[in-house]
C-alpha cells in the first residue's frame, strides 16, 4: 500500500512539472509570436524592448546584426514589413531564465521601395530578466523552396532576413 501511495504521488509530481514545462513553453513561443509585431508595426520602443542590450542576430551571409542595427533600420523606414511571421516553432527551455527556440520566419515587405517576400529557418537564444524574456541572440538561414512547409510555399523565394 505505501508503495503505491507512493508512485501516485511520484506521478502526480511530475505531470504537475510537465504541465508547468508546458506553460513555460508557451509563454516562450507566445513572447516569439508577439515580438514580431514590433516588425509589422515598426515600433522601435517595442523593439528595444524585446532584444537585450547586447543582441547579435547572425545572418546567412555570416554578417552580424546589432541591436543598434536592427533598431535603426526600422526606424530609418528603410524596409517596411507587411508580414513578420513565426510558426513551426519549438522551444527548449533550460532551468526559469534560458530558453532557445528553433522555428521558420516568412517576412514580406519593401526594402528601399522594392519588394521582398522569403522564409528563413531561425534559432533564437532567450533569456528571462525582470520577469520578461528578451532575445540574447539569433541566426537565421536561407531555405530552399523545397524545404518550405507546404502550407508555406506560397511565400516566395527564400533570400536573407535582410531585405537586398
Amino acid at each position: 500500500m505505501k508503495h503505491g501511495l507512493l508512485i501516485c504521488l511520484l506521478a502526480i509530481s511530475v505531470n504537475q512539472s510537465l504541465l508547468a514545462q508546458s506553460s513555460a513553453e508557451k509563454e516562450v513561443l507566445q513572447f516569439e509570436s508577439d515580438a514580431c509585431k514590433a516588425f509589422v508595426d515598426a515600433d522601435a520602443a517595442a523593439l528595444e524592448r524585446v532584444l537585450t542590450d547586447d543582441f547579435t542576430l547572425t545572418l546567412s551571409n555570416g554578417d552580424i546584426s546589432t541591436r543598434a542595427n536592427e533598431i535603426d533600420e526600422l526606424r530609418s523606414g528603410k524596409v517596411r514589413y507587411d508580414v513578420f511571421e513565426n510558426y513551426d516553432m519549438n522551444a527548449r527551455l533550460y532551468g526559469d531564465s534560458t530558453a532557445v527556440v528553433l522555428g521558420k520566419t516568412r517576412v514580406n515587405g519593401t526594402s528601399e521601395g522594392k519588394p521582398f517576400d522569403r522564409v528563413m529557418q531561425f534559432t533564437d537564444t532567450l533569456v528571462k530578466r525582470d520577469g520578461r524574456w528578451q532575445v540574447a541572440a539569433g541566426a537565421v538561414r536561407k531555405i530552399a523552396f523545397h524545404e518550405i512547409g507546404s502550407s508555406r510555399r506560397n511565400a516566395g523565394p527564400a533570400s536573407t532576413l535582410k531585405p537586398s
